[in-house]
């Protein structure tokens, strides 16, 4: 067990003797690592992806990708470019570790990367951070709306606004991580530093200094300060500072929906192969590209066949996927090799695919042809309208309570009583713990706000607008 700070650390957050009886395996069993992808594997958070949206909301098309196959994709090419980038990290660190923890990292950081994500993808975010937004100037500060101000201390400091108000998925999968799945010891699912820090995007807090890459979001929300310097404790890592290895595993999150989202366009007809080959000859900076020669020489060859037709399209649509994804793989090992002395020295700040124009034209097809679909606006409008409705019932059920400092205590509604029976125990026993929380997250409005959004990113789509026309039908009686 390593004792020292390595970026390769296998330690868990508990003691030495702790960590021993954790990890159970015997010596040729399986490593540190390697049981924090099996854990992820079986975890609830993981299974859920199964019904959240990638592209196409709740989508009839089993074809179709949902947010578990998109993580199951990006798990599988990064551990493909860590097999390519492993002599190239070796000649850079040469801890005994290094070699044997590359592939299972990247397999867990691929395999969790969106976990955070609520409902309806993007526009589910939005939704959540417009709801605080509309409630700025009382939900941080005072008991009610219009109501009277909270005790001094205990009300959300400025700072931390952003948390809610511009709320993300990164920081939601981070605390989903370490301290929303039920525990032994309260600890989430108990990975080591390495796979946490490696599945950290963004390594800085929401107030911490906006620099390159990791300023463009937060990473990690005030409630889990401490776990984020026991990981810098463990690795070595500063704020600012990525694991080398979430570079190859962001660079797998951009090919795998700059590539695959366009292939679900094409398998729902949207455009033909033929079109996507036009406009990728037509884009600038993609004249001559090799790739889209090959795929089009592809395209001749599939067409001599004489199959029919459709067998001719779904031949060419696998034909783009696979000609596609080899050359921005290429392209993602290529710049890790070059600036792999940056990246293994924390110095570096650009992610590996930016600039790649084939990356960024099937970028562009997506966002021309697929974002904008009527059927996706109108499935994110209706999303939209779900969270906002359902945030405010799940609001009302979290607030009203007999003891104001217990949040175990009885709802003092009906309608609150059946709401709060929906909100996962384990996400109220998080919320229930002041004692474990320093400052601002330690009190209980902080921690009421952060209940909300545990509850609202933690559910399906389906399961968010069943919920929604449930609620819609079940009538309020008003309090005595």
């Amino acid at each position: 067990m390593a004792s020292e700070a390595s970026i390769w650390s296998s330690s868990r957050h508990g003691s030495e003797k702790e960590q021993a009886l954790d990890d159970g395996d015997g010596p040729g069993m399986r490593t540190v690592h390697q049981q924090d992808y099996d854990r992820l594997v079986f975890s609830t958070p993981v299974r859920r992806l199964a019904n959240k949206t990638q592209v196409w909301p709740m989508d009839a098309n089993d074809g179709v990708r949902s947010r578990l196959t998109h993580s199951h994709e990006v798990a599988n090419l990064a551990r493909s470019i860590g097999a390519r980038v492993t002599e190239v990290v070796r000649k850079h660190d040469e801890h005994p570790e290094a070699e044997r923890a590359i592939q299972p990292i990247l397999l867990a950081a691929g395999l969790s990367h969106d976990l955070g994500n609520p409902p309806f993808g993007h526009q589910g975010e939005v939704a959540i951070g417009n709801w605080f937004a509309r409630r700025s100037d009382w939900i941080f500060t005072r008991e009610r709306e219009g109501g009277p101000e909270l005790p001094g201390g205990s009300e959300v400091p400025e700072r931390l606004w952003p948390e809610f108000t511009k709320f993300d998925g990164n920081p939601q999968t981070f605390r989903l991580l370490v301290t929303l799945q039920t525990h032994a010891k309260r600890r989430g699912l108990d990975l080591s530093a390495a796979t946490l820090a490696a599945s950290l995007k963004y390594s800085r807090s929401v107030s911490g200094p906006v620099k390159g890459a990791q300023g463009k979001k937060f990473g990690y929300f005030e409630s889990e300060l401490s776990t984020i310097e026991w990981i810098r404790r463990s690795t070595g890592l500063k704020e600012g500072e990525r694991h080398p290895l979430t570079w190859v595993m962001e660079a797998c999150d951009d090919i795998a929906y700059s590539v695959l989202d366009v292939e679900d366009m094409l398998k729902k007809g949207l455009l033909s192969p033929e079109d996507v080959l036009t406009i990728l000859r037509g884009t600038e900076g993609l004249a001559g590209n090799g790739t889209i020669e090959t795929i089009a020489a592809d395209f001749e060859k599939v067409d001599r066949t004489g199959r029919r037709a459709e067998i001719r399209r779904d031949v060419k649509v696998q034909y783009i996927r696979a000609r596609t994804i080899a050359a921005l793989i290429d392209v993602a090992v290529g710049a890790f090799q070059r600036y792999a002395f940056c990246i293994m020295n924390r110095t570096h700040q650009t992610a590996l695919m930016d600039g790649d124009p084939l990356c960024d034209a099937l970028k562009g097809v997506a966002r021309g042809y697929g974002f904008v679909h009527p059927t996706v606006l109108r499935a994110e409008a209706q999303g939209a309208a779900a969270m906002d409705s359902v945030m405010t019932e799940m609001w009302a059920a979290i607030v009203d309570r007999e003891k104001p400092d217990d949040f175990w205590s009885k709802r003092i509604g009906a309608k609150s009583r059946y709401v709060f029976s929906l909100i996962s125990p384990n996400y109220v026993e998080a919320a229930a713990e002041p004692e474990s929380k320093a400052g601002p997250a330690g009190t209980t409005r902080y921690r009421e706000l952060r209940l909300l959004t545990d509850m609202m990113s933690g559910m399906t789509d389906g399961f968010l607008t069943k919920l929604a026309g449930d609620l819609k039908d079940l009538p309020s009686v008003a309090r005595a």
